[in-house]
């Protein structure tokens, strides 16, 4: 005896939708596992039930592949500047230079959100550690250099005089370290 088929409907159920729901689920991140293993790919499955509950797969971690899907929806929709493929060498190493610099355009703005409280929801602990302990530093270094010269006037509050050096060091120490493998870590690091 063969199985009938499926009517692709929802399961009136609850009892049925629900053993349905789970056993779909678990199916679907095998086949997650298993694409990542036999084809050496990076996968990540997010899975939200019903009733909310969440299930979720990932090679390496769901943010860092979130974001990476991000940067590749931004640089793939195009603008004026890159419509085709580079016609030729020259072209081409254009080309993944302007990419290079919108994923590190993006990379900044996400993280000077991030510095300004700011989409912190898919970050974890020790993501929020390392911008508790960068912005400490960029306010010490900002207090530092008030005595020298700048002064943060009643039209700039403390807050984006902060963010201001934030931003100009995050591109001082991008400028310095272009050609050495750029990471998004390292700003948080320095």
């Amino acid at each position: 005896m063969g199985r009938g088929k499926v009517v692709m409907e929802r399961i009136e159920n609850k009892i049925n939708r629900q053993v349905t729901f789970s056993k779909r689920r678990n199916g679907l991140l095998k086949k997650a596992y298993e694409l990542s293993l036999l084809c050496d790919a990076e996968v990540a499955l997010i899975i939200f039930s019903s009733q909310g509950k969440l299930s979720e797969f990932a090679t390496t971690d769901v943010a860092k592949t979130l974001e990476r899907y991000r940067q590749f929806c931004y640089t793939s929709e195009g603008s004026n500047m890159i419509e085709k493929e580079p016609a030729d060498e020259a072209d081409e190493e254009v080309y993944k230079q302007v990419l290079r610099l919108r994923a590190k355009y993006e990379s900044i703005l996400r993280l000077h959100r991030n510095f300004l409280g700011e989409e912190l929801e898919p970050l974890n602990v020790k993501e929020l550690h390392k911008i508790e302990k960068q912005l400490e530093r960029t306010l010490s270094q900002a207090r530092k250099q008030k005595p020298h010269g700048i002064s943060v006037t009643s039209e700039m509050p403390a807050r984006k005089f902060v963010g201001r050096q934030l931003m100009f060091m995050m591109i001082s120490h991008d400028m310095a370290n272009e050609d050495d493998g750029y990471d998004d870590h390292d700003l948080i690091c320095a």
